[in-house]
C-alpha cells in the first residue's frame, strides 16, 4: 500500500522507522508498545507474540504485534539477548491536550552494549560498548564505555594485541568501521570475541580523528583534550572515542550526563593477559564454555557490593606490573588481615550500600525513580561509618581512600528533607515528598484530606437525616463519589438527590454538596500529583548535578570493598602475603591451587614447593596423566597472578618477582569454528609465546607437540625448550610425556627435571601428587587406561604389545643434543621407548653415500639403480 494511503498514525510510524531502519520500533499507543509491518513479523517470531493486523484505511491491513507497557523489560531482555536493537518511541504529549495525533519521539535505542534496564544488567560485571578504530601504522584505538556506570576508558593498542584487549574487556557490543569489514587483521582479532557479541558497523567517516576531537571537546565542554591526558599523537584513541560518543548521542538523544571524561590507559601499568592465559587459568570463566566449574574469581570474589565485585573482576583481568602499586595494595590487605575488628567494621558498613555507580547512571540519564533516590539516601547514611572504619589505618592506601571519601552530606540532607519515610515504587502512586518540604503541597494535601474526611462523615449524617440505615457513600474511578440506596428504601430518598447510576438492586445518587466536595478532592489530587512530580524532578535534578562526586565516592567504596574481600579470603583460606620483588627468583613453599583446593575436604590437597632462579629457571616436568602436572602449572600461574593483583596467595611462603607477561598453554582443543586443528591452535599459541616472552616473563607449557606425529612433536618440544633457555631466558615450566626432554637437564645449565610422583602397587598406581627431583621413569599409560575403564582384554593386549616394543627398542645409541650435538650414550631407561635411537643403516643407504654422481654414466646409474632395487626387495628377482 502506498504511504499516501496511510492513516496519520501510520504516517507518523513510517517517519520514525525511516530514521531507525536497523531497529525494531516499539511504538507507544496507549498502554501498549506496538510493532508494525516487518517489525511485527520479526517481533512475533522472536518473542512468540500473536501476529494480528490493524485496519489502515480501506486499502490494506497492516501486520501488528504488541506488548504491554508494564511488561517492556521482559521483552527487551529477550530481544537484547538475541542481539537486536530496539528503538523506544514514546508519547511525549498528553493525549487529552493533543491537537490531532499525539506527538511521539524516540527517547532511547536499546542495544546489547547500551542497556540501562536493571533486569538486563548483570550485577557483578560490566556491560561494555567497545569501539575499535581503523588501523593506523600498526596501532588501533580502543574505547570502552559502560553506559550503566559512566565508566569511559581509552587506549592505543598494537595491531597484534587487539584480540587480547577485546577478550579482557568482554564487550557486549562492538562498534567498527564499515570500511574494515573483512579486514584480515581485524577478523583475526575479533576471533577472541564470542560470535554472539553484536558487531555494529558504522560509516568510516565517523572514525575520523579530527571529528572525534571536536565531538569529545563538545561533549565535555573543554577547549583541549590535554587535561584528560590525550596528546598530539593519540589520533587512534581519539578516533575510537569520538566514534563512540557520536554513537551514544544517536541512541540516547535524551543525553547521558553521568559519562565520565575518558581515562587514558597507557601501556606498562598492567599486565596483558592473552586469550589462552585467561582461558587456561580459568580466571573468570570455566575452561569449556557452558561448563559449570570453579574459577579464580569465583573463589576470591567475596565483595559485599556489586561495584566492588565489578572492580574485583577488573583487578583479576588486569594484574599490576608496577611494584610500588602492588606493595600499596598488599599493605592494605595485610592490615585488614591482621586487624579483624577493622575488617569486620568495613564489611558491615559496606553491606547496606546500594550500587552507587549504577544509581549515578540512572541520575545521569534521568531514569532514577523515587525508590532509587531513597536507596541512595540510605547508602549515603552509611558512609560516615565506612570512613570511620579506616580512621587511624597505617596502610597508606587504606588511609587515603577512606580519608578522601566524599560523604555527600549536602545530598543526604536534601534527600532526607525531601523524601517520605516510606517511598512508593512509582511517582504516580503519590506520597513521595515528605510533609513539611513544600508549603503549597502541604496546603493541597490538607484540602484533599479535609474533603475526604467530610465525605467520610457525610455517610453518618445522611443516614440520620433520611432514616436509611443501609445508605452508604462509595467511590469508583468512572463515576467518582456517590450515595448508594437499596431498592427497598427508594421511597425515602430526598428530592435533592440526583440519580447517577442504576444497578440491579440499588440506585446511586449525588447531591450538589457531594459534587462540590468531590471536585475539591479531585482538584487537589490533580494539583498534588503535578506539584509532587515537579518537586521530585527538581530534587532529582539537584542530586544529578552532583553525579561526578557520587561516582568518585563509588570508586572509593568499591576499592575498600575489594581490599576487605581479599583480606577476608586470605583469612578464611589460610593464604599468606607473598614477598613481591623486582628481581628474578621465584620461590613457593607448599603452594596450593586456589580453586582445586576448594573442591576437596580441607587439608586433602597436596601442596608443592617450587624454586626458580638464575641457576635453574626452566623445569621439565614429567609424570603420568592424572598425576597433577596441569594442576601444578595452573597453581603456579594463579599464585603469580594473585601476587600481582596485590592479593595474598595459597602457600606457606612465597617470593614472587614482578612478571611483565604470564603465558600459559595448558591443554588444547580443536577450534572448528575458526577452522583450526588441535595442532594448529597449539602452534599458534606456542608462536605467540616465543615471540612475546622476555626474560621477565613466566611461561607455563603443557604437552607442546603432542598434536602431531611423535617424531615431529618431540623435535618441536625439544627446540622450544632450547629456545626459551638460550634466547629468552624466562622462567618456565614445561610439562611433558616426552621423557627425552629430561636429557636437557644434563645438556643445559638452567634446566631442572621434576616429576609428579606415583607409586605402583601391584597392577595399580597411587597418585601422590608431590613434586620430586628428577624425571619420571615411566608413563604408566596402561594403568591409567585401566583406571579409565578400558576393557580388560584391551589392557591385556596392550601389555603384550608394550613388552614386544620394549624388547625391540631396548638398545643404546645416540640422539640429538642441543644445536645438533649428540646426547650421552646412556639413553633412556630400558622400559622407555626412545625416538632418538638410530637403527643400522640399510646397505642401499651405504651404497648411495659412496656414489659420486658427477662421475657416474647413465648406464652405470641404471645398473646401480637395479642393484639397489634388488637389495631393497631382499634379493628377489
Amino acid at each position: 500500500m502506498a504511504p499516501s494511503q496511510d492513516t496519520p498514525l501510520m504516517q507518523q510510524w513510517r517517519e520514525v522507522k525511516r530514521r531507525h531502519r536497523d531497529s525494531l520500533v516499539f511504538f507507544r499507543v496507549g498502554d501498549f508498545y506496538e510493532l508494525f509491518h516487518g517489525d511485527a513479523e520479526e517481533g512475533a517470531r522472536i518473542l512468540g507474540l500473536t501476529l494480528t493486523s490493524r485496519n489502515n484505511g480501506a486499502a490494506a491491513r497492516v501486520p501488528l504485534a504488541g506488548v504491554p507497557v508494564k511488561a517492556l523489560d521482559e521483552y527487551l531482555a529477550r530481544l537484547v539477548k538475541a542481539g537486536r536493537r530496539v528503538a523506544i518511541c514514546e508519547q511525549v504529549e498528553d493525549p487529552s491536550e493533543a491537537k490531532g495525533i499525539v506527538r511521539r519521539e524516540v527517547t532511547e535505542t536499546v542495544t546489547p552494549g547500551t542497556v540501562l534496564h536493571d533486569q538486563l544488567l548483570p550485577d557483578r560485571r560490566n556491560t561494555f560498548l567497545v569501539a575499535v578504530s581503523p588501523t593506523r601504522k600498526g596501532v588501533r584505538g580502543v574505547a570502552a564505555l559502560d553506559l550503566s556506570t559512566g565508566e569511559f576508558a581509552v587506549q592505543q593498542v598494537a595491531e597484534g594485541q587487539i584480540g587480547h584487549e577485546l577478550g579482557r574487556l568482554e564487550p557486549s557490543e562492538l562498534l567498527l568501521s564499515r570500511e574494515e569489514e573483512g579486514h584480515a587483521d581485524l577478523e583475526q582479532a575479533l576471533a577472541a570475541v564470542p560470535s554472539s557479541v553484536v558487531r555494529t558497523w558504522r560509516d568510516g567517516w565517523l572514525f575520523d580523528a579530527l571529528q572525534g576531537r571536536d565531538e569529545l571537546q563538545s561533549r565535555f565542554r573543554v577547549q583541549t583534550l590535554q587535561g584528560f591526558g590525550i596528546e598530539a599523537g593519540d589520533d587512534p584513541l581519539v578516533s575510537a572515542a569520538g566514534a563512540l560518543v557520536t554513537y551514544l548521542q544517536e541512541i540516547r538523544p535524551g543525553g547521558a550526563d553521568h559519562l565520565r571524561p575518558p581515562a587514558v590507559i597507557r601501556g606498562g601499568s598492567s599486565m596483558v593477559l592473552d586469550e589462552m592465559t585467561r582461558r587456561n587459568l580459568e580466571l573468570v570463566e570455566p575452561l569449556r564454555s557452558g561448563e559449570v566449574g570453579g574459577t579464580l574469581l569465583g573463589v576470591i570474589d567475596q565483595a559485599v557490593t556489586s561495584m566492588g565485585a565489578r572492580l574485583m573482576r577488573r583487578w583479576v583481568l588486569r594484574p599490576l606490573v608496577e611494584a610500588r602499586a602492588i606493595w600499596d595494595r598488599q599493605e592494605a590487605v595485610s592490615e585488614l588481615v591482621a586487624d579483624g575488628a577493622r575488617r569486620r567494621a568495613l564489611r558491615e558498613a559496606l553491606s547496606p550500600i546500594a550500587d552507587l555507580e549504577r544509581l549515578a547512571g540512572k541520575l545521569g540519564t534521568g531514569r532514577a525513580a523515587p525508590r532509587d533516590l531513597a536507596g541512595l539516601a540510605r547508602s549515603l547514611r552509611e558512609l560516615p561509618a565506612l570512613q570511620s572504619a579506616t580512621d587511624g589505618a597505617a596502610a597508606e592506601l587504606l588511609s587515603r581512600v577512606g580519608g578522601e571519601l566524599d560523604l555527600l552530606d549536602d545530598v543526604t540532607t536534601l534527600l532526607d528533607r525531601a523524601l517520605a519515610d516510606q517511598v512508593p515504587v512509582s511517582l504516580q502512586e503519590g506520597g513521595v515528598i515528605r510533609e513539611g518540604f513544600d508549603e503549597e503541597l502541604d496546603d493541597l494535601r490538607q484540602v484533599r484530606d479535609g474533603a475526604v474526611d467530610f465525605i467520610a462523615r457525610l455517610q453518618a449524617r445522611e443516614r440520620e437525616a433520611t432514616g436509611i440505615g443501609s445508605l452508604k457513600v462509595g467511590f469508583n474511578k468512572v463515576f467518582g463519589y456517590y450515595l448508594e440506596v437499596t431498592r427497598a428504601n427508594l421511597d425515602r430518598v430526598p428530592l435533592e438527590y440526583v440519580r447517577k447510576q442504576t444497578l440491579a438492586n440499588a440506585e446511586r445518587y449525588f447531591t450538589p454538596e457531594l459534587k462540590e466536595w468531590e471536585q475539591k478532592v479531585f482538584g487537589a489530587e490533580d494539583r498534588i500529583a503535578a506539584l509532587e512530580a515537579d518537586l521530585f524532578a527538581d530534587v532529582r535534578r539537584q542530586v544529578a548535578e552532583q553525579v561526578g562526586r557520587l561516582q568518585a565516592t563509588a570508586e572509593g567504596v568499591a576499592s575498600l570493598d575489594v581490599l576487605a574481600a581479599l583480606a577476608e579470603v586470605a583469612v578464611a583460606r589460610g593464604y599468606v602475603r607473598p614477598e613481591v620483588h623486582t628481581g628474578y627468583e621465584l620461590s613457593i613453599v607448599a603452594g596450593r591451587h586456589p580453586v582445586v583446593e576448594t573442591t576437596m575436604p580441607r587439608d586433602e590437597f597436596i601442596p608443592n614447593d617450587l624454586h626458580l632462579d638464575d641457576d635453574g629457571f626452566l623445569v621439565v616436568l614429567t609424570g603420568p596423566n592424572m598425576a597433577g602436572k596441569s594442576t601444578v602449572l595452573r597453581q603456579v600461574g594463579l599464585i603469580q597472578l594473585l601476587a600481582q593483583m596485590g592479593a595474598w596467595v595459597p602457600a606457606d611462603e612465597a617470593r614472587i618477582p614482578v612478571a611483565d607477561r604470564l603465558f600459559t598453554r595448558v591443554g588444547a582443543s580443536d577450534n572448528l569454528v575458526r577452522g583450526q586443528s588441535t595442532f594448529m591452535v597449539e602452534m599458534h599459541e606456542t608462536a605467540a609465546i616465543l615471540h612475546g616472552a622476555t626474560d621477565r616473563s613466566l611461561v607455563l607449557l603443557d604437552e607442546i607437540g603432542r598434536g602431531t606425529s611423535t617424531y615431529d612433536g618431540v623435535s618441536i618440544a625439544w627446540s622450544v625448550t632450547e629456545h626459551l633457555h638460550e634466547k629468552v631466558g624466562c622462567k618456565a615450566i614445561f610439562a611433558t610425556h616426552y621423557h627425552e626432554l629430561t636429557q636437557l637437564g644434563d645438556l643445559l645449565p638452567g634446566v631442572r627435571n621434576l616429576n609428579v610422583s606415583v607409586r605402583e602397587v601391584g597392577d595399580d598406581i597411587v597418585f601422590l601428587r608431590r613434586l620430586e627431583q628428577g624425571g619420571a621413569d615411566r608413563s604408566y599409560g596402561i594403568q591409567v587406561a585401566r583406571l579409565a575403564g578400558v576393557p580388560a582384554e584391551v589392557i591385556a593386549r596392550a601389555r603384550e604389545l608394550l613388552a614386544e616394543l620394549e624388547g625391540t627398542h631396548s638398545g643404546g645409541g645416540e640422539g640429538l643434543g642441543r644445536h645438533g650435538s649428540h646426547r650421552p650414550a646412556s639413553g633412556p631407561p630400558p622400559d622407555q621407548l626412545s625416538f632418538f635411537q638410530s637403527a643400522p643403516d640399510h646397505p642401499a643407504v651405504l651404497a648411495l653415500r659412496e656414489l659420486d654422481v658427477n662421475r657416474t654414466t647413465p648406464i652405470e646409474a641404471l645398473r646401480l639403480l637395479d642393484e639397489l632395487v634388488r637389495s631393497a626387495r631382499g634379493g628377489e628377482g
